[in-house]
């Protein structure tokens, strides 16, 4: 694992927690965004922890440009608080979620090995802004249907409503009458559709859906009006 936070400190507490456990071991720290973007591309981690506040490059530069680099890592981010719409956008940049710094240790450890297999942590504020996001993905002329990739199924709007609400999984288990590993399921398949934005997904979801033509059949359609760039 690789810690980052300004804050050395702080760093140290969690490191020693973190190596507490026979599954955890810190590789490395960096103590602000460029130097654990450098630090990640020297040390190849699983797993990622770092601040959503750096100095240099914050922690949401530094998650598009380590998922850019390299996408198989996992990355949590860490903040004071969960109103800051920073973490959200850290979400759709690959992020597998966030933890405040006010955990309790033995939390902390349990939802970093959820996270390391796949598990995604959503509080009720980020799901807010998920709903806000796939809200205004339906408003716009290129979507896709609920069996697509893009938009969330209406179980899945389901579950992100009841944690938006404040529910916990268990209570959206009793609620919806699934089970827990589904709910799990739901959350990693709206955090994936999140995502979507991601430079190797683009042109094809652009292609499929019309918005641009392959580079095949360009000479035979030439005449297709192209679309504007809002709509791209």
């Amino acid at each position: 694992m690789l810690l980052a936070d300004d804050h050395s400190l702080f760093r140290g507490g969690v490191a020693n927690v973190l190596n507490s456990q026979a599954d955890f071991e810190v590789i490395g720290e960096a103590g602000d965004g460029l130097e654990v973007l450098v630090k990640a591309r020297e040390l190849r981690p699983d797993l990622v922890l770092m601040d959503i506040r750096m100095a240099g490059c914050d922690g949401l530069e530094a998650t598009r440009r380590i998922k850019q680099e390299l996408p198989d890592v996992t990355i949590m981010m860490l903040a004071v608080r969960d109103e800051d719409e920073r973490l959200f956008q850290a979400i759709k940049s690959g992020a597998q979620g966030y933890l405040l710094k006010s955990i309790r240790s033995w939390n902390l450890v349990e939802l970093l090995r959820g996270a390391m297999h796949g598990e995604v942590t959503i509080t009720p504020a980020l799901a807010r802004w998920m709903l806000d996001e796939f809200h205004s993905l339906n408003q716009q002329p290129h979507k896709v249907t609920d069996n697509g990739e893009t938009d969330i199924t209406t179980r899945e709007k389901s579950v992100l409503s009841l944690v938006a609400g404040g529910a916990t999984n268990q209570q959206v288990v009793e609620e919806l009458r699934i089970s827990e590993q589904t709910v799990k399921s739901h959350l990693r398949d709206i955090l994936t559709k999140l995502q979507r934005g991601r430079c190797h997904e683009a042109a094809p979801y652009t292609m499929r859906e019309g918005m641009i033509i392959p580079p095949s059949s360009a000479s035979s359609r030439s005449k297709l009006e192209r679309p504007s760039p809002q709509n791209q």
